[in-house]
């Protein structure tokens, strides 16, 4: 229901049974969830298992297989037709157990990334999911947020909203709490563009603007990726290659003389078995397990073609603040009165004098401290008998240092009324408010910025005895600090105020002809595992550039602390990328690794730049003017604390910790998927190839057929399901990340692959054949050569499923590592004893006992793929 456009604020919140300074507590919110549901837009329900089971008949191959079962069955086989719906069955149940797992895994995944909002709980504000929100909260919006729910505003400051969502028209809407009509309301899934606000909420869910207007909203199936486009078409092509070697199989047969059912059932299995129906079921699980793996690992991965594309990243452009640091700012050092203080846990000090402000302040330094504290979006509490704050870290560490002045927030807003503010962007580089003295009635602008955007909008200084012309000698001296300080790693602002008659009728008018009142030097900690995950970023064959809005020297500093490699060209700042042409920046990007003082418009360009000459970039960004270089890069990564939800709804990848190191982790786990995805398509199309080469050889050569439909049938659902789900799960190979990044344009039977698939397959073919003919030869019935040939084939894949570890280099895990594979292989052998030893199998599938010589035989034979695999390793190593 919406809002009359009557209904006064007073009025809404009486309604509403909210409270504007405290909010809901817990309990209210609890009944009212219970009674308006979650706050979320009707989705399309996930497939019901029994859905899910049934579709997985709809393949091609399956209904070929249950059109082999009819004629059997038509025929009088009633044996046959019994034993491949069994198969048939036991194939449905794995792929289903597949498909099940993989969605839930992905759904799992997109529940991690709901978006958050914050809400005003019991009078304290707590970051929650959006889902959770009922009508009454008071929640707190900024720049970059995404409305979670129609709201109502309260307070507003600078406040504009893009509502194209709604009508089309992406100009942001100015939003203010005491206009009228839409004026003062805000609704779901609308973009705040610029300022903050706060405001009670009145609809959510259906019930919301949005959900009026969708009625419905059906989300769309995660699209194939690229990786799975290419293997249908690999898929197609096999299909066909398959199914002209099938049926020549069985025309072959049935001119020789073989009965025309017999030849039938053969051509159906070995097409069944040639074609790797499972492949995107096993792919998409190995997706998700290695989407799991990420998340492991604090990377959440939005998109899935960035699973791909990880793996193949030559250049990384991190920001500096939060990603490579810590992002938990601390005041060290203050300059005012052209003198330094230090700044430590004690107090002040100054000139080697220790000092607490409480004990000895002077006017200069508490006007000093009111401006840090006023021009402020941060807030502190306590807890447990500490103090935390909470919001921007580097507002934060000055509301500390407040605090350490004996400047509290809570008691000096009583003093100062906030009439205006004027938020801080990366454009600006600095915010203001404008404050009124409710002791005095003087009203007063307080600024805080980048000393290059403050310092000229300052016409004077202050000193002891009052505001005075800013004159050269101060100018200069506030520039060695300045510049002493940058080269140092810290974080320089610039702190400012001027005197004003009441309200200002613009920001330029409120921030002009300021008077310097000092600065503040922060130290922002590098994170631990930083220095060495831009090693391995370097051994990779990643280039790490660091992208901050920083001062250049404080840049350099932080960049040698993090082991990046800085040459003296290879510094670049904003004002350079605007001035050189793309050809000219092109030129210099092949060697710089820092980028300072840069704007969000910067960052696009580099991207576009970057890409043309051939790399693939990941790009991260936590602000809302970040979104469209996120969107750009091949892999946009968004940061999950200090992110904003459009730039978390551009990503393919989301930091749960802000962190760089988890970047090279999730590039780790990316190159690891693709090795898997390489090693199990490695191993099913080997062994098909095997099955197809047997039968193709047997009919050319004028052989009886080797194997019976149900034995093929048999081996590919032996051999192609549990060892290759097994392969999927395999650890990363040593040495992963000491090779170059592998080009995106590369096939998935690259690097030798097809060729290593055909003569494996070739191998296996020959091998079970002469097992095949060595048993006729000694004079053993049909069914005995068939079991040799049967068993051979399926110990050299198990076998073989050992050597599908081992990377292009030989390298593998150790096997410890992945017990799954060993599990894989001793079912398979159970089964394969089960089928040969089992009275009722033997009748099932036309086995018989092996002799213990029988065995040395086929062990033998299913030993010499291995053997020669090694001998060509030592040969190419050499």
């Amino acid at each position: 229901m919406n809002q009359k456009k009557s209904e006064s604020q007073h009025q809404l919140i009486t309604r509403l049974a909210s409270d504007p300074e405290l909010g809901l507590n817990l309990s209210d919110r609890r009944e009212r969830l219970a009674k308006h549901g979650p706050n979320r837009l009707e989705t399309k329900n996930l497939k019901s298992p029994l859905n899910l089971f049934f579709s997985q008949f709809g393949d091609i191959m399956v209904l070929m297989l249950l059109g082999a079962t009819l004629v059997s069955g038509l025929l009088g086989e009633i044996h046959d037709a019994l034993t491949i719906m069994v198969i048939v069955f036991i194939n449905a149940l794995l792929g289903f157990i597949q498909e099940y797992k993989a969605e839930r895994s992905l759904n799992a995944l997109q529940d991690m990334i709901s978006p958050k909002a914050q809400v005003l709980i019991n009078g304290e504000l707590i970051t929650v999911d959006a889902e959770s929100i009922v009508p009454g909260d008071v929640i707190q919006i900024q720049a970059g947020d995404k409305i979670p729910a129609d709201l109502r505003l309260l307070q507003a400051s600078s406040l504009e909203v893009e509502e194209a969502p709604l009508t089309g028209e992406t100009v942001p809407v100015a939003k203010d709490p005491e206009a009228h009509g839409h004026g003062n309301s805000c609704f779901m899934g609308c973009l705040v563009t610029r300022g903050r606000g706060r405001g009670v909420v009145t609809n959510t869910g259906m019930k919301t603007r949005m959900g009026e207007i969708a009625g419905m909203i059906q989300h769309a199936e995660q699209p194939p990726t690229p990786l799975q486009n290419r293997l249908t078409n690999m898929g197609k092509i096999l299909v066909f290659v398959c199914l002209a070697i099938s049926a020549f199989v069985a025309v072959a047969g049935a001119l020789r003389g073989e009965p025309i059912y017999k030849m039938f059932m053969a051509g159906v299995s070995l097409a069944v078995a040639a074609i790797p129906e499972g492949l995107p079921a096993v792919v998409t699980l190995c997706l998700a397990i290695g989407l799991q793996r990420m998340l492991r690992r604090n990377a959440i991965v939005r998109k899935l073609p960035a699973v791909e594309t990880l793996g193949c990243a030559t250049v990384i452009c991190s920001d500096k603040t939060g990603t490579l640091t810590q992002n938990q700012m601390t005041v060290e050092k203050a300059w005012l009165d052209n003198q330094e203080l230090s700044i430590t846990g004690r107090g002040f000090s100054s000139k080697g004098e220790i000092f607490s402000p409480r004990e000895k302040t002077t006017p200069l330094l508490e006007w000093f401290l009111n401006i840090g504290v006023m021009a402020n979006g941060a807030s502190l509490k306590v807890e447990r008998g500490k103090t935390q704050a909470k919001g921007d870290p580097t507002d934060a560490a000055l509301l500390v240092l407040g605090l350490k002045g004996g400047v509290h927030r809570r008691t000096i807003k009583h003093r100062f009324e906030v009439i205006d503010e004027y938020p801080f962007d990366s454009f600006r580089k600095m915010m203001s408010v404008v404050v009124r003295d409710v002791y005095s009635g003087r009203y007063y602008v307080y600024a805080k910025g980048a000393p290059e955007v403050i310092l000229p909008l300052c016409n004077r200084i202050d000193r002891r005895n009052g505001p005075k012309p800013k004159g050269s000698a101060e100018q200069q001296e506030t520039e060695r600090t300045i510049a002493t300080w940058t080269s140092q790693a810290y974080r320089v602002l610039a702190l400012a105020w001027k005197e004003v008659r009441g309200p200002q009728a613009s920001q330029l008018a409120a921030e002009q002809n300021l008077t310097f009142s000092g600065l503040v030097a922060l130290n922002d900690p590098p994170r631990p595992q930083v220095a060495e995950a831009v090693l391995a970023c370097i051994r990779a064959g990643i280039r790490p550039i660091m992208i901050t809005g920083d001062h250049r020297e404080t840049a350099v500093a932080i960049a040698k602390r993090v082991n990046l490699p800085v040459t003296q060209d290879g510094v670049l700042t904003g004002q350079e990328i605007s001035t050189l042409s793309d050809q000219e920046l092109m030129r210099r990007l092949d060697r710089v690794s820092v980028c300072a003082r840069v704007y969000p418009e910067h960052k696009m360009r580099l991207v576009r730049l970057l890409k043309q000459k051939g790399h693939v970039v990941a790009m991260t960004g936590d602000g809302v003017n970040d979104a469209p270089a996120v969107k750009e890069a091949n892999i946009g990564i968004a940061m999950g604390i200090t992110g904003t939800e459009v730039t978390k709804e551009a990503a393919h990848l989301i930091l749960a910790d802000d962190n760089f190191a988890t970047i090279v982790a999730a590039v780790e786990e990316g190159r690891t998927i693709y090795d898997n995805i390489r090693k199990f398509i490695k191993f099913l199309l080997s062994c098909n190839a095997g099955e197809v080469f047997t039968m193709f050889f047997a009919m050319l050569l004028g052989f009886p057929l080797p194997l019976r439909a149900i034995q093929i049938l048999w081996v590919n659902l032996v051999t192609d399901g549990l060892p290759a789900l097994a392969l999927s799960m395999e650890p990363g190979c040593p040495g992963i990340m000491d090779r170059p990044p592998r080009p995106m344009s590369e096939g998935i039977l690259a690097r030798g692959l097809g060729l290593d698939i055909f003569m494996t397959g070739l191998t296996i073919g020959v091998l079970t054949l002469m097992v095949f003919a060595i048993s006729l030869a000694r004079g053993v019935t049909i069914d005995y050569a068939r079991t040799m040939a049967l068993s051979t084939l399926i110990c050299i894949q198990l076998i073989y499923a050992f050597s599908c570890r081992n990377d292009d280099w030989g390298r593998s895990a150790p096997l410890r590592k992945n017990l799954w594979l060993v599990g894989a292989l001793i079912v398979s052998l159970s089964l394969l004893v089960l089928i040969l030893y089992n009275p009722v199998m033997q009748k099932v599938f036309s086995t018989v006992a092996l002799t213990g010589q029988d065995w040395l035989l086929i062990i033998g034979a299913s030993l010499v793929p291995a053997i020669l695999r090694r001998i060509r390793r030592l040969l190419w190593n050499k």
